[in-house]
């Protein structure tokens, strides 16, 4: 198999986090194909999710901000794109997800093997040589994006599974400049959808109770919400809400004594990177988006049986009861226990641990 494929083609379609959760399949499809050519198609937004990734090669980005042009305009960059694919005459393309576009992509690729996730009764289920079934159950995202490997007959073993994430040294560098010598724990308290967020004064309280300095990260977006937690807090707090890039989140990171944040994109980079990190989730299922292969790492739940729903907040409220009715103890006292652990165990890929307010007051 080692010599089948010479130029293979990834897309990934998804935001930031889904992104990088992808990683996996790279480093393993450059080591059953050590010879061959990888690239990826996704949103421009997402490249820093995968640049500095040993096995891509290069790089076809969707900028969504061509939705904003005259129709001509946009149709004319979609089509240059497609013809940009075409000329690189893959055998090889994964489309990892359902979307319209990726399968278009695939088919215009000309590349005699596409492989797709099953889209159900849509026409573009025609456009791929092999579907993907989609998992029925709670699945990691991971596992999801290495089963277009596995209906190929590319199993990978568990221990090649991690993910991986580039942080360079200019991004470093700069955070050094931010956040001087003194110890701090990253709080990522904010997330692209609101119903992920828990209110700014459960996370201010979580500030209060950590016993060190702060340092808040957010998106640019999500500086209003990030700037309401600091009017609940007491202690010294850096904000850096849309002032540091993707990069500089992981070098953050990379120094910090460990994470606290919603289900985000940083919950990935941690994972990545293998800092400290405690996730609170609501209405989302950390069975699909949660640490992955991390030792050091917790859950934090609400204890509602509804959960998890996927709905956008209770009723389509954007806002979720069982994120609201948290306390912050529980947060930090799951994250005093995976930072105080020593000799933790090696990762693997079902590695987690998953705290809700009955065994949070039970370790108390």
């Amino acid at each position: 198999m080692e010599n089948q494929y010479k130029r293979i083609l990834v897309i990934k379609l998804r935001h930031l986090g889904d992104v990088l959760l992808s990683s996996p399949v790279f480093s393993h499809l450059q080591k059953v194909f050590p010879e061959a050519f990888i690239d990826t198609y996704i949103w421009k937004e997402s490249e820093p999710m995968l640049f500095g990734h040993p096995a891509i090669a290069g790089f076809h980005l969707h900028d969504r901000k061509w939705k904003e042009l005259s129709l001509f305009k946009r149709y004319k960059k979609e089509f240059q794109l497609l013809r940009k694919i075409r000329k690189e005459k893959y055998d090889l393309v994964l489309n990892l997800t359902e979307g319209d576009r990726g399968a278009i992509a695939a088919l215009s690729s000309g590349a005699k093997v596409r492989v797709g996730v099953d889209p159900g009764k849509k026409m573009t289920r025609k456009f791929f040589t092999h579907l993907v079934k989609p998992c029925p159950t709670p699945r990691h995202t991971v596992e999801r994006d290495l089963d277009v490997l596995r209906k190929l007959g590319i199993f990978p073993s568990p221990s090649e599974r991690d993910l991986f994430y580039f942080v360079p040294s200019e991004a470093k560098a700069r955070v050094k400049e931010l956040v001087g010598k003194d110890p701090y724990v990253v709080v990522h308290a904010a997330a692209r959808w609101k119903f992920k967020c828990p209110p700014p004064k459960l996370m201010g309280g979580i500030c209060n109770r950590l016993g060190m300095r702060v340092v808040l990260t957010g998106a640019a977006s999500e500086r209003d919400f990030v700037d309401q937690i600091t009017q609940y807090t007491d202690v010294e707090v850096l904000n850096l809400a849309g002032k540091v890039d993707l990069k500089e989140v992981g070098a953050l990171l990379l120094d910090a004594k460990g994470l606290i944040t919603v289900d985000s994109v940083a919950l990935h980079i941690a994972s990545a990177l293998k800092i400290p990190v405690v996730a609170i989730f609501g209405p989302t299922s950390e069975l699909n988006w949660g640490p992955w292969m991390h030792a050091r790492a917790a859950v934090v739940t609400g204890d509602q049986p509804c959960r998890p729903c996927l709905l956008d907040g209770c009723g389509g409220s954007k806002m979720s009861d069982c994120l609201w009715t948290i306390s912050p103890d529980e947060v930090v006292n799951a994250f005093q226990l995976i930072t105080s652990a020593e000799g933790a165990p090696e990762a693997s890929a079902s590695s987690l641990l998953t705290l809700n307010s009955f065994e949070t007051n039970r370790m108390e």
